[in-house]
């Protein structure tokens, strides 16, 4: 058995690992120090110790079929559905127009470029490289925008484009590879490659949509094991990804092949199970199924780009003799990113359809357009032995766009990415806007405040002495002033409405926080969860727009249009919609309505009783938005109620599941704690689980 291609893999990572900690430090992008890395390691490796490194290949299939689904999934399971349908026009017209535009401008524009100079190609392979080459990989950007603080209104139209630009310029690459390999026939050929560009993304969405129901069905079926939730949402990207390769290679009506896009496919799958099938893994699974993805796709992207600055490097490519069309080619996809940019916006600008684009966000999307893995992955999908009539070159077609697309990348990863933070200074990009530094002063305020009130419960029990009390009581009030001052001076300065707005924005935060605690422990259903958290989804967005935050509590917000797509389904498939909100369901909501706007109400009364209220603007403003809140709750109190006295008999029993789920998570967390702090062996925590379990089984049978 050969050892060392899996010494070589661990190798890798532990470089990976040290390359991080230098970016961190130095504040150097991480995927660009990987890629330079990755270069520099090559004649180490021609070293007699250190040679085993060169037995871990980048392989087209190791790229393609196990770290781009992982890449692709990560991104798209964390996408707000309601924020990217709100953009779904920029992104959707960024991610297929753009591309088409950005792709014929850099084919046209190379192809006369270099007929100039005297380095003539034919067109078709001209337009191959501009189809690979117009894939965006804004993995460094967001990375930067992260740290900077872009808004995330941009970040989200950066990733958006980003994962559906991957899906179709690999589309509109394996049409025009297809005629590069056998040959254009006019306009048969024109007319099968756009029918194929269009199939591949219809196609993908539709099977993507098809495999994030099941997949997210199949996540309910095992709720609580966070083993199992996790395996499943693994295995919803690599098989969405490898049955749309395979039903594509089977997939032939009248004569005519049909593809799908398995990258639209696995994005299309990743935020349904992130959105509709969300609410269905386990909460206590939740946080560790962000922490697993994080992981999985950090050393997925680690090794991508510290291996691609390894093959890079160990090409047998003499790139001194493109080194003029390299530089063309570079100039060329420059303007033709701008050219796909700057009008495609304007227009949607002047649509109105969606808020507007400013011209500083633009130049973001222009210059931060870099290039990365897919575009690496088409290049090695090239057949070596791929020709056109009319080339008569000594070096290969898959040479020569393989050395223009290794120069657009490095180009991209050490000039654009290590450029960007600056142009985000200079465009003001990262500067804060008025609600967001309303917020920045009330944050350290309340975070100054529980330090103190934390540091007071540390003296009275003894965890620190005085003179440490008096040190850090000091520096904490000071800082407490001093953010106090700052809010009483900005919210002075400023339209008093800031200050309510931030307030409100707080206050949803505190019902989402105590919603999913309700959703823990069994008080409401997934149905009522997914109703409430559309509530203040809504809520949240016309605050951040200064507009009115509820009408009332009978306001009906519309489904996402992932729910009202697995609605569609259902009807299509069974011949039935759903039965609407049950009797139980109903009562919940209000219950949990009238709950929650009792947590927020106790909350922010605790500011009136010192002078926490100046964090919020003033008095006046933290009385009112308590008075709304009262509202909420007795008018939710009374609707509860009124359910219940109609259904008095059917609600008792729920009301006694709901004391019987709190007890039992009670019991659960009071066990965890036990075998974590191991106060009782192994066998009796199992024992002890296997007996929680079995009563709430029983208890579940009961209430059915």
């Amino acid at each position: 058995m050969q050892i060392e291609p899996f010494l070589a893999f661990f190798s890798l990572v532990l470089v990976s690992v040290a390359v991080y900690s230098v970016s961190r430090r130095y504040r150097v992008p991480y995927s660009v120090l990987l890629v330079l890395v990755g270069t520099v390691l090559v004649p180490v490796t021609h070293l007699p110790a250190l040679s085993f490194l060169r037995d871990f290949d980048l392989t087209p299939e190791m790229l393609f079929f196990v770290f781009l689904p992982i890449l692709i999934f990560e991104s798209a399971y964390n996408m707000n559905i309601r924020e990217l349908a709100a953009n779904a026009r920029a992104v959707s017209w960024l991610s297929v127009a753009s591309l088409v535009v950005s792709a014929a401008f850099i084919a046209v524009a190379i192809f006369f470029l270099f007929r100039f100079i005297g380095f003539e190609i034919p067109f078709i392979v001209a337009l191959l490289f501009g189809s690979l080459v117009s894939a965006t990989d804004p993995v460094a950007v967001l990375a930067l925008f992260k740290e900077y603080g872009a808004p995330r209104r941009l970040s989200l139209l950066f990733e958006g484009e980003s994962l559906f630009n991957d899906g179709t310029s690999f589309a509109l690459f394996l049409v025009v590879l297809e005629v590069l390999l056998k040959g254009f026939s006019g306009i048969g050929s024109i007319a099968e490659g756009v029918l194929l560009f269009f199939g591949m993304i219809v196609g993908g969405v539709l099977f993507g949509l098809l495999m994030g129901v099941l997949f997210s069905k199949l996540i309910g079926l095992v709720s609580d094991d966070e083993n199992l939730e996790v395996t499943l949402t693994m295995l919803s990207a690599h098989f969405t990804f490898l049955l749309s390769e395979v039903l594509s290679e089977h997939m032939h009506f009248f004569g005519i092949e049909f593809r799908l896009s398995s990258i639209i496919a696995t994005v299309m799958t990743a935020m349904v199970i992130g959105n509709y099938g969300r609410a269905k893994i386990s909460p206590r699974v939740e946080e560790y199924m962000e922490k697993f993805w994080g992981y999985f796709a950090f050393v997925s992207n680690s090794l991508v780009f510290l291996l691609m600055g390894l093959l890079f490097a160990s090409l047998p490519i003499r790139f001194e003799q493109f080194l003029v069309p390299i530089i063309l080619t570079i100039l060329a996809v420059m303007v033709g990113r701008a050219v796909s940019v700057y009008p495609v916006v304007g227009f949607l600008n002047r649509l109105g359809k969606e808020r507007e684009i400013p011209m500083s966000w633009q130049h973001l999307l222009s210059w931060g357009s870099l290039r990365g893995a897919l575009a690496v992955i088409m290049v090695l999908l090239i057949p070596d032995d791929a020709t056109v009539p009319g080339w008569h070159y000594t070096f290969s077609v898959k040479e020569f766009v393989t050395a223009l697309t290794i120069g657009c990348v490095y180009f991209t990863l050490f000039i654009k990415a290590t450029t960007i933070s600056r142009l985000m200074n200079r465009l003001g990009v990262g500067s804060l806007h008025a609600l967001e530094e309303a917020q920045y002063h009330q944050a350290k305020s309340l975070i100054h405040t529980k330090a103190i009130a934390a540091l007071d419960r540390f003296r009275e029990r003894g965890y620190v002495d005085q003179r440490v009390y008096d040190v850090l009581r000091r520096d904490h009030d000071a800082g407490y002033q001093e953010s106090q001052g700052r809010c009483r001076e900005f919210f002075s300065e400023s339209d008093p409405a800031r200050a309510e707005q931030a307030l409100r924005i707080y206050a949803v935060g505190i019902e989402r926080h105590f919603l999913k605690v309700l959703f823990r422990y069994g008080e409401v259903t997934e149905p009522v969860f997914k109703r409430i958290l559309a509530k203040l989804d809504v809520q949240q967005e016309r605050v951040e727009h200064a507009e009115t935050q509820i009408a009332s509590l009978n306001e009906v917000f519309r489904d996402d249009w992932i729910e009202q797509f697995v609605g569609f389904f259902r009807k299509l498939v069974f011949g039935k919609r759903s039965a609407g909100i049950s009797v139980a369901d109903r009562y919940a909501y209000y219950r949990a309505q009238s709950i929650i706007a009792k947590k927020v109400t106790v909350h922010l009364s605790s500011f009136l009783s010192g002078s926490g209220f100046d964090t919020f603007g003033n008095r006046a403003i933290l009385e009112k938005v308590i008075s709304q809140y009262k509202q909420f709750r007795g008018h939710a109190a009374e609707k509860a109620n009124d359910v219940f006295e109609s259904h008095k008999e059917e609600l008792e029993t729920i009301n006694e599941a709901f004391a019987r789920k709190g007890l039992f998570k009670t019991e659960e967390a009071e066990l965890d704690e036990l075998t974590e702090n191991e106060m009782i062996t192994p066998k009796l925590s199992v024992m002890l689980r296997d007996e929680l379990r079995e009563r709430e089984f029983a208890g579940d049978r009961v209430d059915g």
